[in-house]
Order: structure tokens, then sequence, then C-alpha cells
């Protein structure tokens, strides 16, 4: 299903569209903010789409940034899997339910009617953990994941461009780190070994806002000074496993005379662990041996983000076990910690102390853009917004051309 606004955008440049000359437009990122933009830019042209080539140039070797870990057991062949980045997200626009509709409509995406708890340590060592219930997810106002991994969407986003070249484990150098050849408003892009990787009509930049100033330092960007205005934090996220229900403590396990027991989510007291995540119990994935996801703070997180990952793993483990009171008989078989650097945007604040988010960043005259989900809320549904933004500013300036 069409985005009406953009259908709508399509309307209203169709003509300008089909005058144009081909736009060449690189995208630096291959995660949800580019996957949309690129998306989007293809709705847009779709009336011509012989003037539309995009390259997306991506440093890892995957596209979507939902991001999924397994392990599988070689004696059942079934696996543990781990949604150790975004666990879900909401979509309150109109136009981003449109987008998303197909793939409900598919099942690639489901709501998640997930049963919340606040959960507590208790105070003394082998007594169970405190467990109160929160919320119940329903599907009016509902929490979303991709099925059967979160990262299905993004591959099936990268999948269904037209027009779109994606380039993976390529790292494009910063702007002002080679000269680069800038007539009539294109750019020359370079990778990180100084070879060349063409010229653009477009270049949009959706990495984390870190790596944004970075690849712009220096190269005459006109908004270079907002790119750091957004706070990033960071987030460390352990990952558990075990054998089978049997071997899951108390704490994991349902009990028929404590319905609270029964739980997919919960929020963390007075802990420096945020978030628990019970994979399992997500929709499809029933067939999953037992796996827990734990978000830390993000606020410990960025003070700790320096340190040694081993020492961070026993950390949080040592936290995870307090918590969910293991025995060494229920204790976890499967470990594992991953660091994200830009896990977390703190949106900026206005003199009045509201929400302030910053939007796309256009130099109009040399045709760059930043943005990426930190330019707004942070979330999912922000990766669509600012790729709205994004397209909205392309098609006004071809229009006018």
């Amino acid at each position: 299903m069409t985005d009406p606004n953009v259908s709508h955008s399509n309307n209203k440049h169709s003509a300008s569209l089909a005058a144009a000359s081909a736009q060449k437009i690189a995208i630096i990122g291959g995660g949800l903010s580019g996957l949309f933009t690129a998306t989007l830019l293809e709705q847009a042209f779709a009336t011509a789409p012989k003037n539309l080539q995009i390259t997306i140039f991506e440093k890892s070797r995957s596209v979507g940034r939902l991001a999924t870990r397994y392990r599988t057991d070689k004696s059942t062949d079934k696996n543990w899997q781990w949604s150790f980045g975004a666990q879900f997200f909401t979509a309150k626009s109109e136009s981003f339910k449109q987008f998303i509709a197909p793939d409900l409509h598919s099942g690639l995406l489901q709501p998640w009617l997930a049963k919340v708890v606040n959960l507590t340590s208790a105070s003394e060592s082998g007594q169970s953990p405190q467990i109160e219930p929160k919320e119940q997810w329903d599907s009016i106002h509902a929490r979303y994941i991709s099925t059967p991994k979160m990262t299905s969407w993004g591959r099936k986003l990268a999948d269904d461009l037209q027009f779109t070249t994606i380039k993976f484990k390529t790292r494009v150098a910063p702007l002002a780190q080679y000269s680069h050849l800038q007539t009539d408003k294109r750019t020359e892009l370079f990778d990180e070994k100084g070879e060349s990787l063409g010229l653009f009509d477009w270049v949009i930049c959706t990495a984390p806002n870190g790596q944004a100033a970075e690849l712009m330092a220096d190269s005459g960007f006109t908004q270079q000074g907002k790119i750091l205005k957004p706070e990033m934090l960071a987030c460390y996220t352990l990952m558990l496993g075990w054998q089978d229900d049997v071997k899951l403590p108390d704490s994991l396990k349902s009990q028929a005379n404590e319905p609270v027991s029964n739980w997919d989510v919960a929020f963390i007291q007075g802990s420096i662990l945020d978030r628990v995540f019970i994979e399992h119990h997500k929709p499809n994935h029933e067939q999953l041996l037992p796996s827990l996801t734990i978000h830390a703070n993000n606020q410990w997180s960025q003070q700790q983000v320096d340190q040694d990952i081993t020492k961070i793993t026993e950390q949080l483990l040592a936290e995870a076990k307090q918590l969910l009171n293991w025995r060494e008989q229920t204790a976890p078989t499967q470990i594992d910690c991953h660091r994200w650097r830009y896990a977390s945007t703190l949106t900026p604040l206005d003199i009045e102390g509201n929400e302030q988010p910053l939007g796309i960043l256009v130099d109009k005259d040399k045709q760059w853009l930043v943005s990426g989900d930190w330019c707004a809320q942070g979330n999912i549904e922000s990766c669509y917004q600012v790729a709205e933004q994004t397209v909205g500013v392309i098609l006004e300036a071809v229009s006018t051309n």
C-alpha cells in the first residue's frame, strides 16, 4: 500500500519528475532510515523510474539494524534467538500505519500482546523477586515485531527495492578526506581506501550522529554545528538461554496459583538493568528454546561504554542472577553480551523544557542531507519520519530546477 503523503507528492511533482534529468542519490547507511528513504524515493519516482538511481553504502554485511542473534543446540537442532537491538516498534502516524499495512497483512509484522510487569530483586538472598502487574499491551496501541526474526523486515524492504543498489562492506570516507569533485552540485564520494564510489546529485547520511559528525567534518556542511546537539546514549544487552523450560528458574515459569507470574516483559526497579524480554513468548517464537534478552540502563551503560566487555558481562550476569534468583541447576547455559554505542537519543529540549526534535539537516547548496532516527525521537517510527522529510526536500528541489 502506498503512503498517502508520498502519493500526494507524486501527483504534485509528477510532471517535474518526468522532465527532470536522472537523479543519482547516495545513501550512507543501510539501516531502517536508509531503507525507508530509498523505498519512499522509489514510490515518489514511480511515474518516472528511469530518472532515479539510488546507491546505499553499508559498512556491514547486512541491512535493517533490527539485530537478531541466534545459536543452535546441536542435540535438538532448535535455536536460541535474541532480538538484541530494538525489541518492538509502534505506529502512531497515519502515514506510517499505511506504510506497514501490507506487511501486517502478510504476517511478516505482528502485534505483540505482551503482559508487562514491574520486577524488583529480593532484598535477601534466596528470596523470590517481587513481581507486580504493570500493563497489558493490546492491538489498539500495538507494539509490533517482525517475524520470524527482527531482521526479516529489513531484508524484505531491501529485497523490494527496484532502482536501488546496495553495496555492503563499504565504508564511505569523510567527505573532506579526499578532494571531491563538485560540479553542478554533484559530489564524488570515496571509500576508505581512496577509491571513487561515483558522482552523486544528492548525498544522504543516515549514520548515528557521532559517525555523521566525523563523515561531514571539515567538509563545509552548513549544518555541521547541529549534528551533535542530540545526545546519544549507549546500551549493553545481555542475552541468556536455557536448555528447556524445566531448567528455567521459578521467576520465569508460569505458576498456576500465581497469575502474575506469567509475564513477557519486565521493567526493572532499582537496578543497573532496565528491561527484560522473554523471546520465546513472542508471536511465532514458540519453537525457540528459552531465550531472554536484558537491556541495561542507558545512563549506566554510557558511563561504562569503554569498559572491558568481559567485565561488563560478569557484572550484568551477577545482577541478572540476583534479579531472577537462579540456582546452579537453573543457571543459563547460553550467555552473550553486546555493546551498542548509539542506542538511545535524548531529544533536545526547548526553553520551556519541552522535547524539540532536531529534524533532518539540509545543505541545499551542496545537496547534502543528514538524517537518522536521532533527528526525531530515536525510535523506529522516527526512521520513517526523517525519510518522509528527506524525500520531501528532494522532490521540492527537483520540481523547482
